[in-house]
């Protein structure tokens, strides 16, 4: 991994990496200080990738006639900070100090809320497939990028099936978390 290239953040902004800004978000409350990283799932339509409808939905641009599955989330409006799709390719649709709204009702460590004080990831996936090494690698690099911008992170890295365990199952039994914390200690420990 030590070939690709770093990610910086600056100002909120993941640098060298697609911005598409998304409507769906708002300040976080007043004194909040970053300290939790979501790792989501998410494809549109259900295990269908490609097509760019998932920065459509985020952008709420997304045409629910496109397919009989987009009637079902009509009116939603949702974002996430980040979507990492298949190629491992990163887009920003949220700045980083402003709350994307991914996470809905949730808790960790007993702090309810999660969207207040997390970063929301979206890997194209679904909960039926496994995710492409590519996107591991992107994940590794950004979320190492992000715990050294925002140190209370650290460890702090959940699914939202962990904040949410009533309502979500993303990002699912293929996220491997075993290999993907491994490889983040390795990252952590190269640079």
């Amino acid at each position: 991994m030590s070939n690709q290239t770093k990610f910086a953040v600056i100002d909120g902004v993941l640098q060298g990496v697609q911005q598409l800004p998304s409507p769906n978000f708002n300040q976080r409350p007043a004194n909040t200080q970053i300290q939790l990283v979501v790792i989501h799932n998410i494809s549109l339509p259900p295990s269908q990738f490609g097509g760019g409808y998932i920065q459509q939905f985020f952008q709420n641009q997304l045409d629910w006639n496109a397919h009989p599955y987009f009637q079902t989330i009509e009116g939603m409006q949702v974002s996430a900070h980040l979507l990492i799709l298949r190629t491992g390719e990163v887009i920003q649709f949220v700045n980083f100090n402003d709350r994307a709204w991914h996470a809905g009702r949730s808790s960790y460590l007993g702090v309810p809320e999660c969207n207040d004080y997390s970063i929301g990831i979206e890997l194209e996936g679904s909960d039926d497939l496994p995710f492409e090494a590519v996107q591991y690698q992107s994940l590794v690099q950004v979320v190492s990028a992000l715990q050294q911008t925002y140190p209370k992170i650290q460890q702090h890295i959940a699914g939202h099936s962990d904040i949410a365990p009533q309502r979500k199952t993303d990002p699912g039994e293929h996220f491997h978390w075993a290999d993907f914390r491994e490889l983040l200690h390795k990252e952590n420990h190269t640079n």
